[in-house]
C-alpha cells in the first residue's frame, strides 16, 4: 500500500502512452503545436508493462490510460491486453478524444474495460472544429454513441472554455439526458505550451453550477467516492448524471489518491507539481525493479499537500508545459 506524507493512500495510476495526439485543442497546445518527445525517449510498451505491474504490486489498483490520445499509439492494445491480466489490477480505463477508438472497441468490451472518458468540448460542428482545429466531428460522434450503445460505462469531460463554448453547456446535457452517461465540467487549466496564463476563471465550479440550475432548477446533488475529483449532480428526468471537476479551483486535493507517469518516465505527484523522478532511465538500467520501488517510494513520501502548494515549486514555469506531455 502507497501511504503519502500526509496519509493519504495513492492506488490510482494515470498512465500517459504518448505526449502526440491528432487534434489540435486550443487550451491544450499552442496553434503551431509542440516539440513532440522523440521516440527513444518514450516508454516502451514491455517499459510500461513493467512499471504498471511494480506500481501494483505496491498497490495500485486503478489505472487510467491517458497520453496525448492513447490510440495515437499503434501498439496500445498490446499493453491494454497485458494489463487486463494483472491480479490486483480491478479497473482499467481510458481517457480519450475518440477519433481512433471505433476499430478497438469490440476488443476493449472483449477484454473487460469498459470506463471511457471521452474528451467532448462541444457538441456543435462549428464550435468543435473551432476549438480542436480539425474536422473529426462526426467520427466522434458515432464512436461516442457506439460506446454509449454497447454498454460502455461512458463519461464525457467537457472543458468549459470562457467566450468559445459555454453556450453549449445546457445542449450537450439536452442531448445526453436520454443516454445513461455522465457529462462533466470541467474548469480550464492555462496548460498549453506557455501561450496562455491567467490568475483567474469566469467559469469556476460554482458559476458552471448557477448556469445548469438555471435551465434544469430540479437537481439534486449526489454521494460521490471521497476520493472523487467530481461533484456529481441528478437531473430529474434525465437518465445519466452531471459532475463539475474544480480542476483549477482544486477544492479535492485533501483527498486525492492519484499518481502520473508521463509518456518518457516522469513521476508527477500533483498536475500543477515538478516532475520527481524520471523511470525511464531507471527501468533500462541494472536491478531497476527495486530502484523503480524506491523512487516511488520516495516521491509519494514528499508529495505537496494541495496542488497551490505543488504550483509555488515552479510558480514561474508551472504552465509552460501543454497537457498533452503532462499527461493530464
Amino acid at each position: 500500500m502507497l501511504i503519502d506524507n500526509h496519509g493519504r493512500q495513492i492506488n490510482y495510476l494515470r498512465l500517459a502512452v504518448t505526449d502526440r495526439c491528432n487534434l489540435r485543442c486550443n487550451y491544450c497546445m499552442p496553434s503551431e503545436g509542440i516539440n513532440f518527445v522523440q521516440n527513444d525517449k518514450l516508454l516502451t510498451i514491455p517499459e510500461l508493462k513493467q512499471v504498471s505491474e511494480i506500481l501494483v504490486s505496491q498497490g495500485i489498483d486503478k489505472i487510467r490510460i491517458t497520453g496525448g490520445e492513447p490510440f495515437v499509439r499503434k501498439d496500445l492494445m498490446v499493453l491494454l491486453r497485458h494489463l487486463a491480466t494483472l491480479d490486483g489490477l480491478k479497473d482499467i480505463s481510458v481517457t480519450t478524444n475518440a477519433t481512433l477508438i471505433g476499430p478497438h472497441i469490440n476488443e476493449l468490451k472483449a477484454l473487460g474495460i469498459k470506463n471511457i472518458n471521452v474528451s467532448l468540448d462541444s457538441i456543435n460542428r462549428e464550435t468543435f472544429e473551432r476549438i480542436t482545429r480539425r474536422k473529426q466531428f462526426d467520427t466522434v460522434h458515432d464512436n461516442l454513441i457506439r460506446l454509449i450503445t454497447e454498454g460502455f460505462n461512458v463519461r464525457i469531460n467537457f472543458i468549459v472554455l470562457e467566450g468559445q463554448n459555454e453556450q453549449d453547456i445546457i445542449p450537450i446535457l439536452d442531448v445526453m439526458k436520454h443516454h445513461d452517461v455522465s457529462v462533466r465540467f470541467l474548469e480550464e487549466m492555462p496548460f498549453n505550451g506557455g501561450s496562455k496564463n491567467f490568475k483567474s476563471i469566469a467559469w469556476n465550479y460554482k458559476a458552471i453550477l448557477e448556469h445548469i440550475a438555471r435551465a434544469f432548477p430540479d437537481y439534486q446533488k449526489l454521494e460521490s467516492p471521497k476520493e472523487s475529483t467530481s461533484i456529481n449532480y441528478k437531473i430529474k428526468g434525465h437518465t445519466g448524471t452531471f459532475g463539475i471537476i474544480p480542476s483549477f479551483s482544486r477544492t479535492f486535493c485533501g483527498s486525492c489518491n492519484r499518481l502520473r507517469v508521463t509518456a518518457t518516465g516522469d513521476v508527477i505527484t500533483c498536475l500543477y507539481g515538478k516532475p520527481k523522478a524520471n523511470l525511464r532511465d531507471i527501468i533500462r538500467g541494472e536491478s531497476s525493479v527495486e530502484k523503480v520501488k524506491e523512487t516511488i517510494l520516495k516521491t509519494i513520501g514528499s508529495r505537496a499537500k494541495t496542488g497551490f502548494e505543488a504550483q509555488n515549486e515552479h510558480s514561474n514555469t508551472v504552465f509552460d508545459s501543454s497537457m498533452t506531455s503532462i499527461g493530464g
